[in-house]
């Protein structure tokens, strides 16, 4: 029992020379920049599909699932959104485990290529009309693939730009871990209002829909290039040999830590994915115009990014704990009079200047547990062990909260009625902070499951 109250494992091997460390090329201006930038396009294309997917709801309900009510079509629409969670934790495990026996460069370049070219998959897959059943079959099978994309990035990424940062500012870099992901929806949602402002409804609806998926396949050839050119944070040859040597001693060694962060992860990402359900919210529940619920995307995004650079910058002075959960704290008192508000004055800026605020706040929480998370497992099975942290909460909360939100609303014919869920999600999220053992450099009592790079 004694592994549940306090991780410990010994420390991880010196790095070699050659290799990043704190005091090494990552820690320069040039090297700095581009640690950053491969992890940003990589988290980019993923949010950034997650944005134009959430944004255009409506439209690809229309396309691969038509229905005599647009209610069937909207949930189908959201269910399928899900459908690449499933398998998330099969590539947080496969990927994730390659990055801790391989190095952490190989596998960022294989998720950046199979992400990438899914989102772009779906810009040509024909429609309903025209190929009849097979449509909403590959819309499926694409997702699927993104899934396994997407569940082995996060590990990797993560533990790269949190291995590379300088001495004390893990938190300031991780944090882009989480800024991007406003950055993707920020340029998803000017898409989005784009379009509306260019497009009759009539085209949106019957291919306008498909020019921001299109758009994810620049990011790769970017994307190569920059993380060809970057230098590993392990040396393979003194990695675990094997995928099953990582797992016995996640499973013997840092139970707590993955308990703790999959509750943690737990009201984190209900969270997020109800706000990007706000788009199609503002549509079907506010009837505000398309070009207002648009712009809702915008508002979170930058909001989230904003929120979550202020957030890892502040958790390397005060403490990843602290920042990850007095935020959160705030957001759970705001959460009902939130959406009260917004119910009962539906107008544009009360609808985005509330999302704004909870959006904020809950990007600052987000970025302190990222890094909470990820230092809570030693250098050499931190890639697994947060991959599948990460994986297996997004595809569990994840990958069921927009449908879980758009049932409760259809069944009960009441906006208000995820209100209850949010509550819960985010009180557990708050619980497990305080459980979570402290991994900032500064605290006053050592952890010696983070005592690795």
């Amino acid at each position: 029992m004694e592994d549940l109250l306090e991780p410990a494992c010994p420390p991880a091997p010196e790095r070699p020379a050659g290799m990043i460390d704190a005091a090494g090329a990552a820690a320069t201006r040039a090297g700095a920049r581009r640690n950053v930038a491969a992890v940003a396009l990589g988290n980019a294309v993923e949010f950034f599909d997650f944005g134009a997917y959430a944004t255009f709801a409506v439209m690809i309900g229309h396309a691969f699932f038509p229905a005599k009510s647009p209610f069937v079509s909207l949930l189908l629409s959201v269910s399928v959104f899900g459908l690449g969670f499933v398998v998330r934790p099969l590539g947080a495990l496969v990927i994730g485990a390659y990055a801790d026996r391989a190095g952490r460069k190989p596998a960022m370049m294989l998720t950046l290529v199979m992400m990438a070219v899914g989102t772009g998959a779906i810009a040509v897959l024909p429609g309903y009309e025209t190929i009849g059943v097979a449509a909403p079959i590959l819309l499926v099978v694409t997702r699927l693939v993104q899934g396994l994309a997407w569940g082995g990035e996060a590990g990797p990424a993560t533990t790269y730009i949190l291995e590379a940062a300088p001495p004390g500012r893990r938190g300031a870099y991780a944090c882009w871990q989480v800024a991007t992901q406003g950055f993707a929806a920020v340029t998803a949602g000017l898409a989005g209002y784009a379009l509306t402002l260019a497009l009759p409804e009539a085209d949106l609806y019957a291919w306008g829909w498909r020019v921001p998926f299109a758009l994810g396949l620049l990011a790769l050839p970017i994307g190569v290039y920059i993380r060809r050119r970057l230098s590993d944070t392990i040396d393979a040859h003194r990695a675990y040999g094997s995928t099953r040597d990582i797992l016995r001693e996640l499973s013997a060694r840092h139970r707590r830590p993955i308990a703790v962060g999959l509750m943690i992860l737990l009201g984190s990402t209900i969270t997020q994915y109800f706000l990007n359900y706000m788009t199609t919210f503002a549509l079907t529940e506010l009837h505000l115009p398309g070009g207002v619920a648009m712009l809702a995307t915008f508002a979170t995004g930058a909001a989230l990014a904003v929120g979550s650079l202020a957030g890892g910058s502040l958790s390397d002075r005060v403490g990843r704990r602290a920042v990850l959960i007095w935020p959160r704290v705030l957001l759970l008192l705001l959460i009902f009079p939130a959406l009260q508000l917004i119910v009962s004055r539906p107008t544009p800026a009360v609808f985005l200047v509330t999302l704004a605020v909870l959006s904020g706040l809950h990007g600052m929480s987000g970025a302190a547990l990222i890094v909470l998370i990820a230092e809570s497992f030693p250098q050499r099975v931190r890639s697994t062990g947060f991959s599948i942290v990460y994986a297996v909460a997004v595809s569990l909360f994840g990958g069921t909260a927009q449908s879980i939100v758009a049932w409760l609303i259809g069944t009960t014919g009441n906006p208000m009625a995820p209100t209850g869920y949010l509550l819960v999600a985010n009180a557990i999220c708050i619980a497990a902070g305080w459980l979570a053992a402290e991994t900032w450099p500064g605290r006053r009592k050592p952890v010696m499951s983070v005592s690795g790079p």
